[in-house]
């Protein structure tokens, strides 16, 4: 693979698109408080976040899901 000193192979690039996102604006602030306070990005806060948040939100139904698949029968 012939790649100059800065360049990174192609899977280990950061995907950098754009997403519009929405909060209420008491939780955008809050948002807001803490990148300021860590001195890091909003996207930055989101993305760890996330990242704690992931396993917990994956518990809850699909609001497409049967009463029962809910139940597991």
């Amino acid at each position: 693979m012939d790649m100059s000193k800065n360049e990174k192979p192609a899977d280990s690039r950061s995907d950098k698109r754009k997403q519009s996102l929405y909060f209420p604006e008491d939780m955008l602030n809050e948002i807001i408080a803490e990148a300021n306070r860590q001195d890091r990005s909003l996207s930055w806060i989101v993305q760890k976040a996330w990242k704690i948040a992931r396993k917990e939100i994956m518990k809850y139904p699909s609001v497409n899901e049967t009463e029962v698949e809910k139940k597991g029968a």
